[in-house]
């Protein structure tokens, strides 16, 4: 794992040798000196992206099997709900909760363990604007105040970790490997939020399916309506393709 430090180091020597080509046309010494910006900025913001450190996007199965993901809750207005869908269609999911939510529903979350599924970590309050910001004691917390309510609740360690909407700063991966989490990604989502209707999440999430795919979806929201309907009609594709919903063992991840 590549220490923030080093992160830190390359960015302040590419700043120091950029400023340094004063002689160079006005265009290449200021594409140079904003380089590092951009990179940094593209790893951080960019879901699924390699450089600040491993995010699993898929794994490996020579069957017709995917892993669903379901993110955001637990929700009582959604969660009973999404478990009885599931168990329609015998499908196993990991729900990656948000930690406030888990404090408030502690119920919800034995629920789905319960009920055969497992938990992944998915930060404390979900701090979307603010997640790719490098503040090592802010990432540290937001993990682990997830991690707490989720042993207060009485459920499973996680070896699971997402971000908010994959978003991530260079001090995220040290603190996972840290606590011995894998970051998870996925192939394919539906971006059921920008929608008022399911069909075009419905066409963009079914568009990556295929064996090993790691599916993302979500249970809760102002959108939880077109998020069930998305979700329903995904199962109903992947039971009539013959797709299971497995949960994958870590080392099949990659």
């Amino acid at each position: 794992m590549i220490s923030p430090r080093f992160f830190i180091l390359v960015w302040v020597l590419a700043k120091v040798g950029a400023a340094g080509l004063f002689f160079l046309p006005p265009f290449v010494a200021g594409t140079l000196f904003f380089a590092p910006d951009l990179w940094l900025l593209i790893q951080s913001l960019c879901p699924n992206t390699q450089g600040l450190g491993p995010v699993a996007r898929g794994f490996t199965t020579d069957k017709h099997e995917v892993w669903l993901t379901i993110d955001d809750g637990p929700d009582p207005a959604t969660t009973t709900r999404v478990l009885d869908l599931l168990d329609a269609h015998d499908a196993h999911a990991t729900f990656f909760v948000i930690g406030a939510r888990v404090r408030q529903f502690p119920e919800l979350a034995r629920e789905m363990v319960r009920r055969g599924h497992t938990l992944g970590n998915h930060t404390n309050s979900h701090p979307l604007l603010t997640f790719w910001i490098p503040r090592h004691r802010r990432t540290a917390r937001e993990v682990d105040a997830c991690a707490a309510a989720l042993e207060e609740a009485g459920v499973p360690a996680t070896a699971w970790f997402r971000a908010p909407a994959g978003i991530k700063n260079f001090f995220l991966h040290p603190i996972l490997a840290q606590r011995q989490l894998c970051h998870v990604g996925w192939t394919t989502r539906g971006r059921e939020g920008t929608s008022l209707r399911a069909a075009a999440p419905l066409a963009r999430l079914i568009r990556g399916i295929r064996p090993g795919a790691i599916l993302l979806t979500h249970e809760s929201g102002p959108s939880a309506e077109v998020r069930f309907e998305v979700l329903s009609r995904a199962l109903e594709y992947l039971k009539t393709n013959g797709y299971s919903c497995v949960l994958p063992p870590r080392e099949s991840l990659r």
